[in-house]
């Protein structure tokens, strides 16, 4: 079985891991990460709706956030693919975040320079390259951060990476709106392409990752000289295409379910796909939810929008230190009994019925701290159960899975609550967080028979 994300450790070198420089590093590559997400689209709407964009069109323009629940279908290639030039200079990881980055701002920049209301055609084709870009990116982010740090250490990258990722979303989100307000939206957008810079110093100061390849992995490769050697009758490019497919494509999943069995893999492989669906179903109705009491847009832009990020900064810091200090797994069971919790906390005020800005401050308290922690738990555990062989492949294919069925769920959120209402809405994402935590309890076990062993 893939061991856990990291080993105990005490409260003080916990902590003491926040100062490592990778660590830090993770705070900046956090926020590019972050940055381009809501410039694609709530921040993007505002400006179409401003522009007198049809409403059903902008919705269709939400589409383009597809982008990040299929990058594992190009993964690979940022897995094995040596950039010209780029790649000689600055290793595989980095090169490939440099052209993301530079994909990034340029994107922006174009943005920046057209008018929804008379070139939305091309609007949609730069909304589409910034996503792709920043899809890219997070591929090759996500990569450095598992193969640059010790599995001990993933609980405080994963801490600093949302730390990062949710500042960039306050200037991407309020910062843009802010300066759009002040100036125009084609300033707010030149100033936003700037902002990937800081990303961009990061990739060029920080170090490539030394790449990590086990005995195992080694044996599995053959595989693609076996394939070359038993084709020499076919074309050379036709060989070396098939092999190229065999290890960037078929090694990452043979190897998965090589390590972990196919019993335990595809037990591993429903926890990833089930875990976030209490938070994300739930997210969908929680502004409706909020003005359905009557809370005032104000108050939930200063609570759950200002307030709430603050919470989910400190749940995400919180959740590093439960991993170092008891592992990956450990930690999930307290973030997925959290979530649980925190859902059932939005219940009470379903119940209550009246807005009292004491009980949504409670409320948002809750839910972002739980959310906090979780969040750097459940990077920690998917970073653990990486090959450095192929950490691009795998991880973009764990972060594609877990995002899916929520947002397929989410989708029917709203008939939900016509049928049950807001109260029963929040008991029922309550429930689908039962799943997972059963799962979560069983790969515990099997994690603490061999330490019971021995």
């Amino acid at each position: 079985m893939t061991s856990d994300a990291a080993a105990p450790r005490g409260w003080i070198d916990s902590l003491r891991m926040y100062g490592h420089p990778r660590v830090a590093s993770m705070l900046f590559l956090g926020f590019s990460a972050g940055l381009p997400f809501l410039l694609v689209f709530s921040t993007l709407s505002a400006w179409l709706a401003q522009a007198g964009i049809e409403r059903a069109t902008i919705g269709m323009l939400s589409w383009v956030g597809i982008t990040y629940s299929i990058k594992f279908f190009w993964a690979p290639v940022v897995d094995r693919l040596p950039l010209p030039l780029l790649t000689r200079l600055l290793g595989r990881r980095r090169s490939w975040m440099l052209l993301a980055q530079i994909g990034l701002a340029y994107g922006l920049a174009l943005l920046a320079l057209h008018d929804p209301a008379t070139q939305l055609s091309a609007v949609i084709g730069c909304a589409l390259l910034v996503a792709f870009s920043s899809a890219t990116q997070d591929i090759a982010i996500d990569a450095w951060r598992i193969e640059a740090a010790e599995p001990a250490m993933q609980g405080n990258m994963s801490a600093a990476y949302q730390l990062g990722y949710r500042i960039a979303l306050i200037v991407a989100g309020a910062g843009a709106l802010y300066l759009a307000a002040e100036q125009s939206w084609d300033i707010a957008y030149l100033i936003m392409a700037a902002l990937v810079g800081i990303g961009l110093l990061t990739t060029l100061l920080i170090a490539e990752p030394e790449q990590k390849i086990s005995r195992d992995t080694l044996l599995q490769e053959e595989r693609v000289t076996r394939f070359i050697e038993q084709r020499r009758h076919w074309p050379e490019s036709l060989r070396h295409a098939g092999a190229w497919l065999i290890g960037a494509v078929v090694c990452p999943f043979v190897d998965f379910f090589q390590r972990n069995g196919l019993k335990l893999g595809l037990l591993i492989l429903c926890f990833v796909g089930l875990f976030r669906l209490t938070d994300i179903t739930m997210g969908v109705m929680a502004n409706p939810f909020y003005l359905s009491l009557g809370y005032t847009l104000k108050q939930i832009a200063a609570i759950a929008k200002g307030y709430g990020v603050v919470m989910s900064i400190l749940g995400a810091f919180l959740g590093g230190l439960a991993v170092a200090r008891w592992g990956a797994l450990r930690a999930l069971v307290i973030g997925g009994i959290a979530v649980i919790l925190s859902n059932l906390c939005f219940a009470a005020l379903a119940i209550h019925g009246q807005p009292s800005i004491g009980g949504l401050a409670l409320v948002i308290s809750a839910d972002n701290l739980a959310a906090g922690l979780a969040g750097s738990a459940f990077i920690a555990y998917l970073s653990g159960l990486t090959n450095t062989a192929y950490t691009a492949t795998q991880y973009a294919l764990f972060s594609s899975l877990f995002t899916l069925p929520g947002k397929l769920l989410g989708g029917g959120s709203g008939w939900v609550v016509d049928q049950i209402g807001f109260t029963g809405f929040f008991l029922y994402t309550s429930a689908l967080g039962l799943p997972a935590l059963w799962i979560l309890l069983q790969l515990n076990r099997r994690l603490a028979k061999p330490s019971a062993a021995s």
